[in-house]
């Protein structure tokens, strides 16, 4: 018998296989990582600064170190992680699971909860920058601990839903963020400079993609970086229009106002941090739904982590992140196919977690940002859309292609409402009084309508999913009873909450419970929202009950 062909426990148990931790895939897949997450810390810094006006000295010295410190633990964890699993399995090319801050609740805690609460410090309650920085900053770690305790709760259900939900729902909703997220928006920046990003991007389709050599076996990413960062800086050298060389920047070197947060000054801004709490945990939420996709689309590209323990881990490292101060929460990331098909191994995430955590708490992080120019590194985020993308529908029954298509829809509603969404917010627009309500009638309709689409689409997506395949297999009560989660969690803002930020609420209730309770003006949308789905859910029970005289799942699947 070739070794190959014995079961994975035999080889686990002989200790004939060498765990190959570190390869030349590695190269790709760090600065894959590596980047996405840096990326991450200036957005945090850049929307507080450029948007609200908050201290950038105050923001690096708490609330990054902290943040970074997160993905430190996280990619750590990860990087143990993928050693027992090779062990056990006897598979000498596991991959670890990425980990890293989550985009989406970079953009929610910026825009609706630090931003927002620093705003109302600063114009409502006559505080000085630094002190609405400090209570912002108490709010923030509040957000984080919360959504880290309830992630930590409800990790141990991720096995049963991996189990209940096809994967046409799992992976569906994994393709929709690829899609919506990760393959579009880094193109707006590698097209704004199209010159070095159209030949960053051409070198990494034809070498992760296409598969073509590169000179003296440089990695695809590297050879992009280096090919695109010069041309880039060759561009900014003769003066072309929109390039300029980085300017010189203030560094706050081995920051210590984070470390204040172990005094545990912030549990007193309790009652301060509660009207926000309802807005972090969807984000938290997402994450979760999020950490069983992944280790169900790990499981597709052949190594198979237990979901609790990814989830496990992920709410620890959000929680240690909270504890030290950080504001934006960890998250598994959902490109261990595309990292893996790169030749990755377990040193990348354990090179990101160095460079990440020493960077955020030493301070560098400004000038690896700063010098590394992304167009010339952003073409990694399209190629790990795209392998994503193609891996969702390769790991899914056939019959099940369609269900995955459907999961992009709301995700195209995300895309979609992005940039009228950052339109409306900006200050020139707010300034003038324009808005969503003094559209015409019709317009203004139809951008609630995908604003709500929009909103929780993470949940939606696999939802939607789930219910189609479960009709395609015939399974209509199942389907049914998913129509009647939907309508119930619409019923409470986690999916199609049309408030900003997408804030929870309860339909109905006392006066005393303030902006919990659902305004007026909303509720006869939701409403309808509801009773669509219930009604939705009782056909389809109804027809549960009816012979089907459809084609039969074997000739779908071959058709």
């Amino acid at each position: 018998m070739n070794l190959l062909d014995q079961p994975a426990d035999a080889l686990a148990s002989n200790g004939s296989m060498k765990y190959r931790w570190a390869q030349p895939g590695d190269v790709n897949a760090f600065f894959g990582l590596m980047l996405d997450n840096l990326a991450g810390l200036l957005l945090m810094v850049g929307l507080l600064s450029g948007g609200f006006g908050f201290p950038v000295e105050f923001a690096v010295g708490a609330m990054v170190p902290g943040t970074a410190l997160g993905v430190l633990i996280g990619d750590l964890a990860f990087f143990w992680l993928a050693f027992r699993l090779a062990k056990r399995t006897g598979n000498p090319d596991v991959t670890a699971m990425p980990l890293g801050l989550d985009t989406p609740s970079t953009f929610g805690m910026v825009l609706f909860i630090l931003g927002p609460s620093f705003t109302d410090g600063v114009n409502n309650l006559g505080l000085a920058p630094e002190q609405a920085a400090l209570r912002t900053w108490h709010i923030g770690i509040w957000c984080i601990v919360i959504s880290g305790i309830l992630k930590l709760a409800l990790s141990p259900t991720g096995e049963w839903v991996r189990r209940v939900v096809p994967r046409a729902g799992l992976l569906g909703s994994l393709a929709a963020i690829a899609l919506a997220i990760i393959s579009f928006f880094p193109l707006v920046e590698i097209l704004g400079h199209p010159l070095p990003g159209m030949i960053a991007l051409v070198i990494v389709m034809m070498t992760l993609i296409g598969r073509l050599p590169v000179p003296g076996r440089v990695p695809g990413t590297l050879a992009a970086l280096l090919v695109a960062g010069g041309m880039y800086y060759l561009m900014c050298a003769i003066g072309a229009d929109g390039y300029e060389f980085p300017q010189a920047m203030t560094v706050t070197w081995m920051p210590t106002v984070w470390l204040d947060s172990y005094s545990f000054g912030w549990v007193s801004r309790f009652t301060d941090a509660l009207p926000y709490v309802p807005i972090a945990l969807p984000f938290a939420l997402a994450t979760v739904v999020g950490g069983i996709d992944c280790t169900e689309s790990a499981a597709a590209a052949g190594d198979q982590f237990d979901t609790r323990t990814v989830l496990g881990i992920e709410a620890v490292a959000t929680l240690a992140a909270g504890f030290s101060g950080g504001v934006i929460q960890t998250t598994p990331y959902i490109g261990h196919p595309a990292y893996k098909a790169m030749g990755g191994r377990a040193a990348y995430t354990l090179a990101t977690a160095l460079v990440i955590g020493s960077a955020g708490m030493i301070g560098y992080f400004a000038f690896l940002n700063a010098w590394i120019p992304k167009p010339a590194v952003y073409p990694i985020l399209v190629f790990i859309g795209l392998e994503i993308t193609a891996q969702s529908f390769l790991a899914t029954p056939k019959r099940h292609f369609p269900a995955v298509a459907f999961a992009c829809v709301p995700a195209l509603a995300f895309l979609a409402g992005s940039l009228p969404g950052q339109i409306f917010g900006d200050a020139a627009t707010l300034e003038a009084g324009l808005g969503p309500q003094t559209l015409d009638p019709l317009l203004g309709k139809n951008l609630r309508v995908v604003t709500m689409l929009s909103s929780g689409f993470i949940l939606t997506s696999l939802l939607w999913a789930w219910m189609l395949a479960a009709g395609i297999d015939r399974k209509l009560k199942v389907a049914a009873a998913v129509m009647a989660l939907c309508g119930t969690l619409t019923l409470f803002g986690l999916m199609h909450s049309p408030l900003p930020g997408s804030q929870l609420f309860v339909p109905f209730g006392p006066e005393s419970w303030g902006e919990l309770v659902l305004a007026p003006q909303y509720r006869s949308t939701i409403y309808e929202f509801v009773a669509g789905y219930f009604v939705a859910a009782g056909m389809l029970w109804g027809w549960s009950l009816m012979p089907t005289r459809g084609e039969d799942i074997d000739s779908i699947e071959n058709a």
